[in-house]
């Protein structure tokens, strides 16, 4: 299999970038700090649900000092809404950490040292920023590049993922690194889509050789999604005057390390039968029994805190979904699954 790159074809790859690249806020700097911001943010998450937060970070922290003084709530507030909490919480532990080296690390190497940053990450953040000519991998790359080169990569395999990487490599080797990145990554976005790719305006589609054998709809590989996991969570709603019990969640594997209510969650073969409500996070799926708290209070374990902090201390919907929860009426019962429980 033939997995050289021609200039000719990075050429054109570069002359389609620089007429269609869109106007994206996090593209006006060259600042390590506004790419790193951009691209934590930007996991798991589109550039158009993405650009108000993106804004809204800079605002309330516009350089890596303002970041690094910032406390967990101030910063999970802002990320409400994107999910994927551990995120924020990296960036803070990452944020005190450079902000103490006094210099960002210029490649991806050093930068891999520190807490959220993974490959894709760091290969950004330093060619981005540093011009390191290194090629990053995220989804719009790993699929252009599998049908570009009409080859079944499983690219959530170590030694496939190598090979990927090492041609992501090679198209931005004699190039300047940052153009190249945004390109490979734009074309995956805009026009080589995971459904319905746009092949015949792709400046590439005469050496595409998934569009000449066809194969644009079986490339990429997909990998196997994680089977559902079942988890039966019972909150337990302790109030004192207008203020709720919340205690550091250490054993349920969904909101690791956040404030949740206290209660108990047990780890389910099938199903609940019996329940308030279903939650999911990622491949959880939580079936929900809210309890009054009727104990003693547990004053060294309990953090006690009103309704406008606990969306600061944790943002997750499933826990505003307990707070609002109301005991169904009595013809909606089968259908909510309620238990009769309260």
């Amino acid at each position: 299999m033939d997995f050289s790159v021609h200039k000719n074809e990075q050429k054109k790859l570069l002359a389609w970038f620089e007429k269609n690249k869109r106007s994206l806020p996090w593209r006006q700097s060259a600042d390590p700090y506004k790419i790193w911001i951009s691209e934590i943010l930007l996991q798991q998450t589109t550039s158009k649900t993405v650009i108000p937060y993106y804004q809204k970070f800079l605002k309330k922290f516009p350089h890596l000092s303002s970041l690094a003084k910032a406390n967990e709530a101030e910063l999970l507030s802002l990320w409400a809404g994107l999910g994927y909490y551990k995120r924020a919480r990296n960036l803070m532990k990452a944020g005190k950490q450079l902000h103490k080296q006094k210099a960002f690390p210029k490649t991806y190497r050093e930068l891999l040292k520190l807490p959220g940053f993974g490959p894709y990450t760091a290969r950004a953040v330093s060619s981005l920023a540093f011009e390191e000519p290194v090629g990053v991998l995220d989804g719009n790359v790993i699929r252009f590049l599998s049908r570009f080169y009409a080859f079944p990569f499983k690219w959530w395999k170590a030694r496939d993922r190598k090979k990927l990487q090492r041609l992501s490599d090679l198209w931005v080797k004699s190039q300047k690194a940052s153009l190249m990145n945004q390109a490979l990554m734009e074309i995956g976005a805009l026009i080589c889509k995971s459904k319905n790719p746009s092949c015949l305006l792709c400046p590439l589609i005469k050496n595409c050789q998934a569009h000449k054998k066809s194969l644009q709809a079986r490339l990429p590989l997909k990998k196997m999604k994680k089977s559902a996991e079942f988890w039966h969570y019972q909150p337990e709603t302790a109030r004192k005057d207008s203020k709720w019990a919340f205690v550091k969640n250490k054993k349920m594997p969904f909101l690791k390390e956040q404030l949740v209510f206290p209660g108990q969650a047990k780890k389910l073969k099938n199903k609940a039968k019996h329940y308030d409500f279903v939650h999911s996070i990622m491949h959880y799926k939580i079936f929900v029994t809210v309890k009054n708290y009727e104990g003693s209070y547990r004053k060294n374990i309990w953090q006690w805190l009103g309704r406008s902090q606990i969306k600061r201390f944790n943002p997750s919907s499933l826990i505003q979904k307990i707070l609002n929860f109301k005991e169904p009426s009595r013809k909606s019962d089968k259908k909510k699954g309620y238990s009769g429980s309260l």
